[in-house]
This record gives C-alpha cells, sequence and structure tokens, in this order.
C-alpha cells in the first residue's frame, strides 16, 4: 500500500490537473483516517448524531470488552493471562513482540475510533439542517473531542510518542501534499505533545458538554474532569496542582459513593451515583456485552484470572468485602488444570459476574472512588498527609477497615498505592497506576506465586513500553520502534 501511494503522489506531482482524485486504496492501514468522502458529508442533524452514536459504538468492540482488562490487569500484578491465547501470555510474561496479534489489533481499534471521532469533529459544523442547533454541534464536537482523548490517552499510555492525527483524508492533490503526506505517513511525535493534545480536547469537552446524565454512557463534565484529573497524573512532571483541582471538580459534581460496596458490581444499580462513566449494554442480542463472559464461567479456561500475590494482599488486609466481591472460587475438578491455583479452589473475577447471553453487564470506566484516592495522592505529594488520610478512610470505612496508620509522606504513598489496589482490581487500573508512580518494576518483580516465594517476573525497562506493531512498522518508513524490540 505505501508504494501505491508514493506512486500516486509522484503522479499528482507531475500532473496537478489530476487533483482532487477519490483516494484509491480503501483497505484499513490501521490508523483510520481513509475515508470515503460520502462519509464525511452530514446533511441532517440525524446524519451527524448517528456518525456520533458510531464513534460510542466503538466503546463496546474487542479492545473495550476484552483488551482494556487484559492490558490493565493481566499486565499486572493482580491477574494471570489464564485461557490459552499466546499473545496474552506474552502480555502477562512481558515478553511481547511487535507481532504479537494484541497489540497489532488494539493499535488498530483505538486508531480507528480516533479516525471516527475526527470525521466528526471535522464535519458538524457544516451540517445545514437547521434543527441541529450551535449548542448542539459544540455538545457533539465536546462529546467527540472527550472520545478522541480517551483513545489517545490509551494509545499514549501502551506505546510512549505515537502519532498525532486529527483530521480525515478523502482525496489527494498536488495543493494538498503538504498537508496530506504528513497523515499518510505520519511520525511519532512525542507524548508531551499527545498529552497536550488530550489536554485541549479534554478541556474543550468539559467546555461543552452536559454538565450531567443519568444514562452513564456519554460524555459530561464530571467525566471530562475525571479524565483531566488521571492524565495530570500521568503525564510527566506530574501536576499535581491540577489532578487536585480537577478531582476537586468531580467531588464537587453531585456525585456520590454507593453505601455498599457490592451494589457497584450485582446488575442492580448501574448508572449509579457513583459512576461518572459507564459502558451501558442493553442486554439485547444487538447489544450484549460478550465480554463478561470471558471472565468467568465454566466452559472453558478464562481470561485474567486473579493473581496469588492479590488474594494474598486481599487477606492480608483483612478486606473481606472487597476481596467477595471482586474474586469468586469455584471448583473446576476435571474441567482444566493450573499450576498456579488448585482444581478445587479456583478463583475467577467476580465484579463482571452476569454471564448471560446477551449479557446486560455494563463496565464502569470511571468512579468517584478513583477519584477520591486520587486526591489524596494529590494532597499527599503536596504535603497534605492528614488530608491524603481522611479520603483513604473514607473509601476504607464503606468496607468496614479502620483507618489507615500511615502517617508520613512515603509510607502513605503505599498505602494509597494499596488502597488503588484493593479498591479497584479488574477495572483496568493497577498496571497503568504502577507505570505513572514509577513501581512498576520494582513491584511485579516482587510478586508472590503459590508457595509464597516470588513468582519469578522479570520486567525491565524497555517492557513499561509496547512494541509498535510491525505490520505498522512495514508501511511507514518513518516510524521508529521502541527500545528493545
Amino acid at each position: 500500500m505505501k508504494n501505491i501511494f508514493k506512486i500516486l503522489i509522484a503522479l499528482l506531482l507531475a500532473a496537478p490537473f489530476y487533483s482532487c482524485e477519490k483516494f484509491l486504496e480503501r483497505e484499513p492501514a490501521g490508523n483510520g483516517i481513509f475515508v470515503d468522502p460520502a462519509d464525511t458529508v452530514y446533511k441532517t442533524a440525524n446524519d451527524v448524531e448517528a456518525a456520533l452514536a458510531g464513534v460510542y459504538g466503538d466503546l463496546k468492540n474487542e479492545y473495550w470488552e476484552l483488551d482494556y482488562f487484559v492490558n490493565g490487569d493481566a499486565q499486572s500484578d493482580d491477574a494471570y493471562a489464564g485461557a490459552d491465547n499466546p499473545a496474552n501470555f506474552q502480555i502477562d510474561d512481558y515478553a511481547i513482540n511487535a507481532t504479537n496479534s494484541n497489540v497489532s489489533r488494539d493499535w488498530g481499534y483505538l486508531y480507528t475510533t480516533i479516525g471516527k471521532a475526527n470525521l466528526v469533529i471535522s464535519n458538524v459544523d457544516m451540517v445545514p439542517d437547521p434543527n441541529l442547533s450551535d449548542q448542539r454541534k459544540n455538545e457533539i464536537k465536546g462529546e467527540a473531542s472527550f472520545l478522541r482523548a480517551m483513545m489517545y490517552f490509551e494509545a499514549v499510555q501502551l506505546w510512549g510518542d505515537i502519532p498525532l492525527q486529527l483530521i480525515p483524508i478523502t482525496t489527494i492533490s498536488a495543493e494538498l501534499l503538504p498537508v496530506i503526506y504528513p497523515q499518510l505517513f505520519p511520525t511519532r511525535v512525542p507524548k508531551e505533545q499527545v498529552y497536550e493534545q488530550i489536554i485541549a480536547d479534554l478541556s474543550f469537552a468539559k467546555d461543552n458538554v452536559k454538565a450531567t446524565d443519568l444514562h452513564k454512557g456519554f460524555a459530561t463534565k464530571g467525566a471530562a474532569n475525571a479524565l483531566l484529573a488521571k492524565v495530570y497524573a500521568t503525564m510527566e512532571p506530574h501536576n499535581w496542582g491540577k489532578v487536585s483541582e480537577y478531582c476537586d471538580a468531580v467531588i464537587n459534581g453531585g456525585y456520590s459513593l454507593v453505601p455498599d460496596y457490592d451494589m457497584l458490581w450485582n446488575n442492580e444499580n448501574e448508572n449509579s451515583s457513583e459512576a461518572i462513566f459507564e459502558i451501558n449494554y442493553a442486554g439485547l442480542n444487538t447489544d450484549g456485552n460478550w465480554g463478561a463472559s470471558m471472565f468467568r464461567g465454566m466452559d472453558w479456561k478464562k481470561f485474567n484470572i486473579p493473581s496469588n500475590d492479590l488474594v494474598k494482599a486481599f487477606e492480608d488486609e483483612n478486606d473481606v468485602i472487597r476481596m467477595n466481591s471482586s474474586i469468586f472460587f469455584a471448583d473446576v475438578t476435571g474441567k482444566w488444570s493450573d499450576l498456579n491455583w488448585p482444581q478445587t479452589h479456583y478463583p475467577f473475577l467476580n465484579k463482571y459476574r452476569n454471564i448471560t447471553w446477551p449479557s446486560p453487564q455494563n463496565y464502569i470506566i470511571l468512579r468517584l472512588a478513583d477519584i477520591l484516592l486520587l486526591k489524596a495522592e494529590a494532597l499527599n505529594e503536596l504535603g497534605d498527609v492528614s488530608g491524603a488520610a481522611n479520603l483513604v478512610n473514607q473509601v476504607r470505612s464503606r468496607v468496614d477497615l479502620p483507618n489507615t496508620t500511615a502517617s508520613s509522606q512515603e509510607a502513605m504513598r503505599l498505602a494509597i498505592e494499596k488502597e488503588r489496589r484493593l479498591e479497584l482490581a479488574f477495572e483496568g487500573h493497577r498496571w497503568f497506576d504502577l507505570k505513572r508512580t514509577g513501581r512498576a518494576i520494582a513491584v511485579i518483580n516482587a510478586a508472590t506465586g503459590p508457595d509464597g516465594s516470588t513468582f519469578g517476573y522479570n520486567l525491565t525497562q524497555n517492557a513499561l513500553l509496547w512494541p509498535i506493531p510491525q505490520s505498522e512498522m512495514d508501511k511507514n518508513d518513518l516510524f521508529v520502534q521502541n527500545p528493545g524490540y
């Protein structure tokens, strides 16, 4: 495909009268920027609303139904890969290579959604339908900007420096080459530039989307503020003042912890007062969550098997409530074996427990307890250890645990790390928490196994980032591979 593009561009340079030729190759290139011109023409309000729904619809693809949790949990010390997928085993063992199928498909999923968001953002203002108000146009752009920021935040955490693509390409002409060529053959821009764009998108979203929505599957000011807090806690250098500011905006935004921790997972309280952003499933054949059955069930060996190290952490803390909500043990004698667990006492991930098909199980992506603990982290880093303790204790009191005994900044760092692990287990946060705090290598390599001794992971600095997929490297000579791959 790359050679086709180069030949086409050469012809256009030699013969300008070929300008505005329709893009000739429709095969996806993994970045979602090559689109049919017809897809960019929104004539009615319904057209653009449908396009926005298509961006939201990507939250129900394989990345968000399965890989999001593999990347955040099986890649951490909270879960083993489970099942029988070699690509997942590589991720679990920090032995990924550039031909790993998960790596290539996740790149494709994220950039395809970015491409869809780009279409909406670039074209909504041109919709002539008088029924589409300027306010709604800005809301639509804000929602699409939020979703684009979500995808770029995932990508920059996985790969570091990445292509930053913000416009769709529908035609090729000699006049447009200075704009088109960097989109056809992008370079990897510094991650700092990617974070600048993420912040710009979330800031626009915050100022233009609805303040709240009973359906937590839509972008709101609360969701934008929550994601801004997480971005400022992740980018380097961390900006704890901004983290605190955006956490406060969420905390003061009308959210509240549900009184019983298990209410978050019992399928009876979805879109609760605690949820900030949630992927909603209707439980229909056309809108069911197949991902839930990837984590629990007796028909085949499941993904993301809870680790011995995590179970020990729950037991050491006497954290019975959160452990029972997070992990379910069963007898799988005669079904499969596992080196890490006996057949008679085999653990499953329990937060996503509705595995009937079509499953209506929602996924909570952002919730208040996450933000309370992030605010505690910010306060601690800003020198307010007692203020941090108050927030940690608020989260612990819900699950009948005593107040934290941490009284120094360093002790509080470890207390918050532990609290986030136990509170947010299997919600896709652990690996990225360890990376952003600089603790991944030390913690992962000290993880314990079935007999209580060190499990044997060998995480190195290079493995903190994924390789650029080999398929993308083959298409673009301008890409430089991450070190170690």
